[in-house]
């Protein structure tokens, strides 16, 4: 009976470790890389990495933040992302996606990866 529960705990405690931060709190004029870079330097971790994707971007907090995505240095595209706002971006093989925030109070915001259903 205790090898069971040894077991179940080992394995519960594996998946917890596993599972990828997804809620993020951005501070007073700050700009975070959330995906694009690589390994060890996007925030998020993406499941999708390698293929095109959505990512959901859920603003969770009381505070406006602004997204962009960009490639090799240019900038595709900017949107502002209100409180209690979802928004559902397109990002291609290559772009890479930036939160920025210029306010005073904090912003939280959850980024979470789908991927495009080929129909």
């Amino acid at each position: 009976m205790k090898n069971i529960l040894l077991i179940f705990v080992l394995i519960l405690s594996v998946q917890i470790e596993l599972k990828a931060q997804t809620v993020f709190e951005l501070n007073s004029n700050q700009s975070m890389l959330m995906f694009g870079k690589g390994p060890g330097q996007d925030a998020t971790i993406n499941p999708f990495e390698g293929e095109d994707c959505y990512a959901v971007i859920k603003n969770i907090g009381d505070e406006p933040f602004s997204a962009r995505v960009q490639q090799k240095g240019k900038i595709i595209e900017i949107f502002a992302v209100n409180p209690n706002e979802t928004k559902k971006v397109k990002l291609l093989v290559g772009h890479e996606l930036y939160l920025d925030y210029e306010n005073q109070n904090k912003a939280l915001v959850s980024i979470e990866y789908e991927k495009i259903s080929q129909k």
